[in-house]
């Protein structure tokens, strides 16, 4: 098979910005159907598409830089611009004497989204979209998760965004000497960056302060929302998910409401390659490679896909399984209760007294694994959680050794009845898989930002597949705060994004017994 590439082909857009990026295609036969891709990252994240694959299998391969990025011309201004871009990027595809009229496109998170907000439009020519560990709004599972800032992933993936428009201007010719110089403590030590307060005198990344002063969802992401219009998405789409992947929910919500078939693996955000995320390795057979990821990809993209509804890796008995749809309809959600004493158990609690700790956000709880997409990105994903159960501030309700299997499969949420000292607080929940030997091995965990002193308040853990083997013990921990997974909540009622210093307060919780995690248990 012979092929030519075009580089940096030019693709104008509507309001006259010409995007750039690769075209390849058989030297011979055609027209073609085309994939197409479009990525903020540059030519390495074109590396994660199956080019070779797509061009045996019939399709010419389209890459393009976003504005801003890359080769592309304009000015990139994150998910504005993606819907139209790629509306008049499939219309000049469409258009070209070796295209067949027929589009389908593909990508992993931004690249996702940008396939998703492009069919939103309804461009003539689409035909299918396969969008992998992607959130379904901009606001909710993106920048916020429960109300409270995701402030690891957004100061990294904004700081890196931040560089990419630097030497996208520098290549231009423009002087980025001291735009490069105020990025700079953030590029080199995120780990003083994020304890910066007040979070809004953090420099040099241009969208930063739009992002944290609108904690709520007001019509700055409302805005935003109207370029992903699920109502308007007509195409057939095929989602993929991480148990440990920070957009899980994002990938789960695009599911629910768009339907296609789903897989979800035990992967982190950049592990599906391989067999391993965090400290646990799950064995070969969990790699998307070995789960043949990538052909049912293109079977699914040229309308030939036979594989199933859904299909999920079972964690703990690890083995993939496929299911009729999602969530399982066999699984029993069964309520656990907070014991007052640390016992874990689906019998209802007869003391009312609470458990109690004390939370300083000077001091607050490290991030140890889960959903993340940090600076350190060994620190993802299933972790030994002993050091931060040996916290004072840390309250752990651990269930009997088990006698049996317990699957849990499905969504999962604590429903907590507690009470602060403070004018808000943060109710942080996280189950944790403990292991004969002693391990406490995170599952997942969430987060809820309260505006009131007391009440019954709902954690949204997301989802998981996992068995809790015979021999181990079902774990709870509750705390106010995961850091810098989330940033800290002041407790003085004050916007989070303007506390200083001397605005943190101590706060002192309490934790009532009629507080419960809800776990689907799917019946062995």
């Amino acid at each position: 098979m012979r092929v030519t590439a075009e580089y940096d082909t030019p693709m104008p857009m509507r309001d006259g910005t010409v995007l750039r990026g690769t075209v390849h295609r058989r030297a011979e036969g055609g027209p073609f159907p085309a994939l197409l891709a479009r990525s903020p990252y540059g030519e390495g994240a074109f590396r994660m598409i199956p080019v070779t694959a797509a061009l045996e299998a019939g399709f010419a391969v389209v890459l393009q830089h976003c504005r801003g990025r890359g080769s592309s011309d304009g000015e990139f201004r994150p998910w504005r611009d993606e819907g139209d871009d790629g509306h008049d990027t499939i219309a000049w595809i469409t258009g070209q004497p070796w295209s067949n009229g027929e589009v389908v496109m593909t990508g992993m998170s931004y690249l996702a989204g940008c396939a998703l907000q492009a069919a939103a439009t309804r461009p003539p020519g689409l035909k299918a979209v396969y969008a992998a560990m992607t959130p379904h709004d901009f606001h909710d599972g993106l920048k916020y998760h429960g109300g409270a800032l995701a402030l690891g992933s957004a100061l990294n993936w904004g700081t890196m965004q931040a560089a990419l428009g630097l030497m996208h201007a520098a290549e231009a010719g423009e002087d980025v000497g001291a735009a490069f110089g105020a990025l700079l403590p953030a590029m080199t030590d995120q780990a003083t960056a994020l304890r910066t307060l007040p979070l809004d005198t953090i420099e040099g990344i241009p969208w930063w302060r739009e992002w944290i002063s609108h904690p709520a969802r007001d019509a700055f992401w409302e805005e935003l929302a109207e370029t992903l219009r699920h109502d308007r998405i007509e195409v057939p789409v095929m989602h993929v998910a991480g148990w440990f992947d920070l957009f899980l929910a994002g990938t789960l919500e695009n599911h629910r409401r768009l339907g296609g078939p789903l897989v979800v693996g035990p992967w982190s955000h950049l592990t599906a390659a391989s067999s391993g995320t965090g400290r646990l390795d799950f064995g070969f057979a969990a790699s998307a490679p070995a789960v043949q990821l990538e052909q049912r990809q293109l079977a699914f993209l040229m309308g030939r896909d036979t594989g199933p509804a859904v299909r999920i890796f079972v964690m703990g008995d690890d083995v993939w399984r496929d299911e009729e749809s999602w969530p399982l309809a066999r699984a029993v959600d069964t309520p656990y209760y907070l014991h007052a004493d640390g016992l874990l158990s689906p019998e209802p609690p007869v003391s009312a007294e609470p458990a109690t700790f004390t939370f300083d956000p000077r001091d607050p709880v490290p991030t140890t694994g889960g959903p993340t997409l940090l600076a350190d990105p060994t620190n993802v994903g299933p972790q030994d959680q002993r050091d931060v159960e040996r916290r004072p501030d840390v309250l752990c309700y651990t269930s009997e050794v088990l006698g049996s299997d317990v699957e849990v499969t499905g969504p999962v949420s604590v429903t907590l009845h507690a009470e602060t000292s403070a004018a808000a607080t943060d109710w942080t929940a996280k189950l944790v898989n403990v292991y004969p030997d002693g391990r406490a091995m995170s599952v997942i965990d969430g987060i809820v930002r309260t505006g009131t002193p007391t009440g019954t308040y709902t954690i949204d853990l997301v989802a998981t597949s996992q068995v809790f083997k015979a021999g181990h013990r079902i774990r709870v921990e509750i705390s106010s705060s995961n850091f810098p997974r989330f940033d800290r909540n002041p407790g003085t009622g004050r916007p989070a994004a303007l506390a200083t210093e001397a605005d943190l307060v101590v706060q002192n919780q309490r934790v009532f017994p009629d507080s419960y995690i809800t776990l689907p248990v799917v019946p062995r």
